[in-house]
């Protein structure tokens, strides 16, 4: 490899990594020129980089750290298993003892599957609904940013080279709030969808009974109704949004911070589907998942011990409450600033949101990169808003005031022009079909 690469760790990163990281959420084009490059340590809600800089972390490793980094009993946990080995050709009795956790805690648990992510248990929830109804047709929602990084789900994005045709026109889009979008589907394809898949909320709570009638829908023609809980699992309610939001799904699947930062995704659901992955019927095989990893000893002890902590302290309170007083922050430092127009905080208080707009109210990626650029001269990372029980008070004081201080920068280019301040280029959209 020619030494102007080998002595660049950046450009190394990429001659060897497609996209220079295993996540395109954590890509170069996702973050301003200024981001550190490397994250090598985290304690609690702080991490550090390669070169020891100091940042207050509001991304929590794409919202994985519900605890935050560094959890002694978490850690304890996984490496008191790993003691006793990671993986063994048969099961191990963890594997029961967590689904046993998860069938008590999830509404609609009968029965539970592992795997290391979240595309491979929202596509086996895919498969396991073709199976079962015997159709082809699967039915998502378009206002929902990711579900898979596989062919159902990409194919619908602009990002869809490599995807044959074939499979993603047996692919669906629905408006999330908007009943009427996914009657319209149904009314289309008679007895063909085999499935809806969408999340619980993402930036709004549902309105007027929309999940109560996405399951009516389902119930009436047939198809499963599968709830995406990756983020609100364990953010929202201890029992998951099916419960905070009183609907009950025929499968679900969770991930993120379920294992606090571990490598563990669950497929739950109703037995009656589930089991035709199972080995003890007499129906046409499902094969459902099936991967060497998939229920790592070590993982499993981590997600064991991250759900005690939900249970015995209250971590979906301080998520809430955390949340909320970001937003407040957020948005009197925007009143303040005189940027409260174009640049706004809001959403559901555990899972916050803030919009970036140009002088024309338009949403800007432009403006978005140049705030994302000096909070992390001010110390702070905060790509995503994603509260855990590690943030207290004083680190959400800090952020506001380095957002107070950033969007003094911000006014100056909402007149000037955000070229004179951005030291690197926007930030670009994941979804776009060329680079």
């Amino acid at each position: 490899m020619p030494d102007q690469i080998s002595n660049n760790p950046g450009r190394l990163t990429h001659a060897l990594i497609p996209g220079g990281a295993h996540t395109y959420s954590k890509g170069d084009d996702q973050f301003p020129a200024n981001a550190p490059r490397y994250l090598e340590r985290g304690k609690g809600c702080r991490v550090w980089d390669e070169s020891g800089r100091e940042f207050i972390d509001w991304t929590a490793g794409l919202r994985s750290m519900s605890l935050g980094y560094g959890i002694e009993a978490v850690n304890q946990a996984a490496m008191a298993q790993i003691g006793k080995g990671s993986n063994f050709g048969r099961p191990s009795y963890i594997e029961t003892e967590f689904a046993q956790d998860l069938v008590s805690l999830v509404p609609c648990a009968e029965m539970a599957k592992f795997a290391k992510n979240g595309s491979t248990v929202t596509t086996a929830a895919v498969k396991l609904a073709r199976a079962y109804t015997g159709r082809d047709y699967v039915a998502l929602c378009k206002d929902h940013p990711f579900f898979s990084y596989d062919d159902w789900f990409i194919g619908t994005t602009p990002c869809n080279a490599g995807i044959p045709k074939a499979f993603s026109d047996l692919s669906l889009t629905f408006r999330y709030n908007d009943s009427a979008s996914l009657e319209r589907l149904f009314a289309e394809h008679p007895s063909q969808i085999a499935c809806v898949i969408l999340e619980a909320a993402t930036t709004d709570h549902p309105r007027d009974g929309f999940l109560q009638t996405v399951k009516e829908l389902c119930r009436t023609n047939g198809a499963v109704f599968i709830l995406d809980e990756m983020i609100t699992g364990f953010r929202w309610h201890l029992n998951g949004a099916q419960r905070y939001y009183h609907v009950e799904p025929d499968l679900a699947t969770f991930g993120k911070g379920l294992a606090n930062g571990f490598s563990v995704a669950a497929l739950v659901g109703k037995r009656e589907i589930m089991d035709l992955g199972g080995l003890r019927h007499d129906l046409p095989r499902v094969f459902l998942i099936s991967t060497t990893h998939g229920a790592e000893n070590h993982a499993l002890a981590a997600a064991r011990a991250t759900l005690k902590v939900f249970r015995d302290e209250p971590v979906i309170e301080h998520m809430w409450k955390t949340g909320q007083a970001l937003i407040d922050g957020l948005s009197a430092a925007a009143r303040d600033t005189g940027t409260a127009p174009f640049f706004e905080a809001g959403g559901i208080a555990c899972s916050p949101y803030y919009v970036t707009k140009d002088r024309s109210g338009v949403v800007s990626l432009a403006m978005r990169t140049l705030f994302l650029q000096e909070m992390i001269k001010a110390g702070v990372l905060i790509n995503y808003l994603a509260p855990n029980f590690s943030h207290h008070p004083a680190d959400v004081e800090k952020t506001v005031e380095a957002a107070r201080r950033c969007l003094k920068v911000y006014a100056r280019a909402l007149e000037d022009g955000w070229e004179r301040y951005l030291d690197g280029p926007p930030i670009k959209p994941v979804f776009r079909p060329y680079n």
